[in-house]
């Protein structure tokens, strides 16, 4: 019997894809190691990018949207962005420095020991739809700090801003430096088969299994930024208004659509009703309107039946809602979906299963600090975790026991701006970091060389036949030494 012939799991390469591939390959080889002026220049040109285009970009994405509150895009795809590559610029010459490491006693003094951080040659890219320009260009700001080239792979739901991505990115780059590739339906896996010297994804955890594994075939190796289901926890001791007032700051931004957004909240058990009260008047002074342009729609259609069937899953099973766009018509044709408490949450509901990535915030309520620690242990990692309280040991009660991404105490989501600190998931929300330092290290090899001085030793001691001289030496050696 004849053995079936094997089946080929790589997709096919689209042409754009492969031709870009080599000639950003080409390119890189010709100049692998960049100046720190040309470095500087890159970056100079991708916030020139974003600030002579501003109102075309804002537009695009508000078009994707249906509709996409300005203020938002200028915070979160503008501002941090161009203080993300500020920042860049400021430590570049410094991190691009070699770096001087302990010489080992065994060949001191005429040695020495350097890390030289070099760039890895072409970087994918492959952008969520959510903070299309934040998730491009902040990869970006590293990748070219650390002296690489990139491709990039916009999301099928950012259409209006690839296209306009591509059309200006000319202007700025060579596509030997810069190309971004509209996604045209399921070339996703495709992009991530190619042979990148390294990939970074944004997106779901089902995704990013997939993702991993065709990078996988050529040993790429991969940034994962994922989500999960990021819980904050309110302690007795802090004030209930100033945690609702921060919580649903962030809850409502972008309409909930963000990886690092509080996907559950627990609270001290009597404190629901209160709680309540001061997220309906937060949401009531933010967004009288619900049809208002500063209230982001739900990306696309799909996105928002997935989330009017989990809400109504939860409502079957038991679930207590409470709409705080109550009496409120909601503008179906741009997929307004209201903020909505849930309380009486169990297990079996599909919004305590699955990150919600929207305006529906699951409330769970607790007696003990323990059970809080052993019901988020007990599930996937989260990428963010949200303790507030004043009391500094409980902080780090939370902190030392229960392992997420990363943190912010006190409030939500800023930790995730700031560019002196890494940003990444664990476990299951994702693998690697970028931003600041971290971001360069990233996107460079950190190559460690050692330079072998005028004298060594290894001819006294460490060349055969070994005799008893030899061996005598290397059991004093690992006696005083080892």
């Amino acid at each position: 019997m004849n053995n079936p012939a094997p089946v080929n799991l790589t997709p096919a390469i689209p042409a754009e894809f492969s031709e870009c591939f080599q000639r950003q390959r080409t390119a890189f080889l010709a100049d692998p190691v960049p100046s720190y002026a040309s470095r500087r220049a890159d970056l100079d040109n991708l916030a020139r990018m974003l600030k002579e285009n501003r109102e075309a970009l804002i537009e695009a994405i508000n078009a994707d949207y249906g509709n996409r509150s300005t203020f938002e895009t200028l915070f979160a795809e503008f501002f941090v962005v161009l203080q993300e590559i500020k920042d860049n610029l400021k430590h570049l010459k410094k991190w691009m420095r070699p770096q001087s490491r302990h010489i080992d006693m065994l060949l001191y003094p005429t040695s020495s020991n350097r890390v030289i951080p070099q760039p890895l040659g072409v970087i994918g890219v492959i952008v969520p739809w959510n903070f299309p320009l934040n998730l491009s260009f902040a990869p970006l700001a590293a990748i070219f700090a650390a002296g690489n080239c990139a491709m990039l792979k916009m999301s099928e739901n950012s259409d209006n801003l690839a296209r306009l991505l591509i059309k200006i990115t000319p202007n700025y780059f060579s596509p030997d430096k810069l190309q971004f590739f509209a996604d045209e339906g399921g070339r996703g896996p495709a992009f991530s088969s190619l042979p990148f010297d390294h990939l970074f994804f944004t997106g779901s955890g089902q995704t990013g299994r997939a993702v991993m594994a065709s990078a996988a075939r050529n040993l790429t190796p991969v940034t994962l930024e994922l989500g999960g289901k990021s819980p904050a926890v309110i302690a007795p001791d802090f004030p209930v208004a100033v945690a609702a007032d921060r919580i649903m700051w962030v809850k409502a931004f972008n309409a909930g659509q963000i990886c690092t957004n509080v996907d559950y909240v627990f609270l001290p058990e009597g404190a629901e009703e209160q709680f309540a009260a001061e997220a309906q008047r937060v949401i009531s002074q933010r967004y009288p309107d619900i049809n208002h342009q500063d209230y982001t729609s739900i990306i696309d259609q799909r996105s928002y039946d997935r989330l009017q069937a989990t809400l109504d899953d939860a409502i079957a099973k038991g679930a207590r809602v409470v709409n705080l766009f109550a009496g409120q018509n909601t503008d179906a044709s741009i997929r307004k979906f209201p903020m909505t408490l849930l309380f009486n949450v169990t297990d079996d509901m599909l919004v305590m299963q699955r990150e919600i990535f929207g305006p529906l915030l699951p409330v769970k309520t607790y007696r003990e600090a323990q059970e809080v620690v052993d019901f988020i242990n007990g599930r996937d990692r989260p990428l963010a975790l949200y303790p507030f309280s004043n009391d500094t040991s409980l902080q780090n009660f939370y902190i030392e026991r229960i392992m997420s991404g990363g943190v912010s105490v006190n409030t939500a989501l800023l930790h995730v701006a700031q560019h002196d600190i890494p940003f990444g998931g664990v476990g299951a929300s994702g693998m690697g970091h970028y931003h600041g330092y971290e971001g360069f290290v990233t996107f460079s090899k950190m190559r460690p060389v050692f330079y072998q001085g005028w004298l060594s030793t290894i001819k006294f001691m460490m060349l055969p036949p070994y005799d008893k001289h030899a061996n005598k030496l290397i059991n004093i050696m690992i006696k005083f030494f080892g």
